[in-house]
């Protein structure tokens, strides 16, 4: 295309190198866009199992301090539990540990 500016034209030729380079920095930016995705999703998946471990060691020191039955409840939920004795145990493996 050509482009007058101060009187002067002014020809620019498009060559295959741009075009080369536009492909490249979009199937550049596509791989570290899915590369980011994925070690989010794995770092997510990781911490998932460890916040359920603090948060069963905090409620299981909540209980050792003061034995209220919201306790046992969130106890029960959080590891699928229904008897009060394997919590009690559970607690006191975490309370050695």
């Amino acid at each position: 295309m050509s482009s007058v500016h101060y009187g002067i034209m002014k020809f620019e030729l498009k060559t295959e190198n741009d075009h080369f380079l536009n492909q490249f920095y979009s199937v550049f930016i596509f791989f570290v866009s899915i590369s980011t995705i994925i070690i989010m999703s794995n770092i997510a998946l990781k911490l998932g199992p460890i916040s359920k471990y603090f948060e069963v060691n905090y409620f299981c020191n909540l209980l050792t301090a003061e034995k209220s039955s919201y306790n046992f409840k969130k106890l029960s939920k959080l590891s699928g539990i229904k008897s009060k004795q394997k919590i009690w145990d559970i607690c006191r493996q975490m309370a050695k540990d």
